[in-house]
């Protein structure tokens, strides 16, 4: 159940962060890792199917700790993981968290309930939004 009432038809897209379990729970083993953001990826389809566009924190926090020479289990990741999702999330709309232990999604769950953004649970919870092409809006 979502933590907000939001409307049934948003008049824009909305840019929602997919929080789940990602380095949790694999001990640091790359497959396991791997398996996890699959599963993340997996619900983009679905976020985007209902009009809006998904964002997952490691989309954008692992190139840039490739670009540091770093990776998940370096002692850097730590500065770069929770951080890259916290400054994803002040330009976000909504958090979708999907089930699994993870302190980093739990964070980011906490982050924006603090900011007054709706959480889902469940994609099915996510309003659906009206397609339209940008000719058709004009």
């Amino acid at each position: 159940m979502t933590d907000k009432p939001t409307q049934e038809s948003p008049d824009r897209p909305m840019l929602i962060l997919v929080a789940g379990p990602y380095r949790s729970g694999t001990g640091g083993d790359p497959r396991a890792m791997a398996a996890n953001l699959a599963r993340l990826e997996e619900a983009a389809w679905p976020v985007f199917a209902a009009g809006h566009l998904p964002v997952i924190g490691e989309w954008i926090a692992l190139p840039v700790l490739r670009a540091a020479g770093a990776g998940p289990t370096d002692p850097l990741a730590d500065q770069v993981l929770y951080p890259a999702a916290d400054r994803l999330l002040a330009h976000c709309d909504a958090v979708l968290r999907l089930p699994g232990e993870s302190a980093g999604a739990d964070q980011d769950v906490a982050t924006a309930r603090r900011r007054g953004l709706p959480v889902y649970l469940d994609t099915a919870e996510i309003p659906r939004r009206e397609h339209r092409t940008p000719r058709e809006a004009a």
